[in-house]
């Protein structure tokens, strides 16, 4: 009797998903910003803006890192038959479900500029880096350790790779699936 696997997606590559639609969103509504305006005028809004950004991409790079490094220790090898999700399928599931949150994060940025111009695109755009930091923080892990982090797709659903479903981590070595430590495209 075969055993059947389970999907698993990599943990760098959906914690990494949203940090480019989060960027260019960001950028494009920072420009915007800057063409109104505003109440408070874009220079107090740049200096508004320039502070967000520092601000969300270090809360964003650290928030859960406690949860990320406790599944990661307890991480278990990945069975034989299971599937390796291949890292284009992982963002593009994570950006469909979260399309619509992006498309409103987006507009409540560009709406807000008409009171503080240019504050709320480099928030977008700061969570976007603090996304590529996290990422960047699990590739370094993943090398010191010489695994690679996975998580099942049903516990992780569309993106939250150490949300309340997720029972744990499973590791394969750094040569499986197609993205290098920290969930950039593998180059061939």
């Amino acid at each position: 009797m075969a055993r059947a696997g389970q999907s698993l997606a990599r943990v760098a590559v959906v914690v990494r998903a949203g940090a480019a639609p989060l960027w260019w969103l960001g950028v494009l509504a920072t420009g915007i910003g800057l063409l109104l305006p505003g109440m408070t005028g874009r220079r107090v809004g740049g200096y508004a803006g320039a502070a967000l950004f520092v601000v969300c991409a270090v809360a964003v790079a650290l928030v859960r890192r406690r949860r990320y490094t406790g599944w990661a220790d307890a991480a278990t090898r990945a069975g034989k038959f299971d599937f390796l999700q291949d890292r284009a399928v992982t963002a593009r599931n994570w950006r469909r479900a979260h399309r619509w949150w992006l498309l409103a994060a987006f507009l409540a940025a560009v709406a807000s500029s008409f009171v503080l111009p240019a504050a709320a695109g480099p928030a977008l755009a700061g969570a976007g880096a603090g996304l590529w930091l996290k990422a960047a923080w699990l590739g370094r892990r993943e090398e010191r350790d010489d695994a690679l982090l996975w998580v099942r797709t049903d516990w992780a659903g569309a993106g939250r790779p150490v949300g309340a479903k997720v029972k744990g981590f499973r590791t394969t070595g750094l040569g499986a699936g197609d993205a290098v430590p920290g969930g950039a495209r593998r180059r061939r």
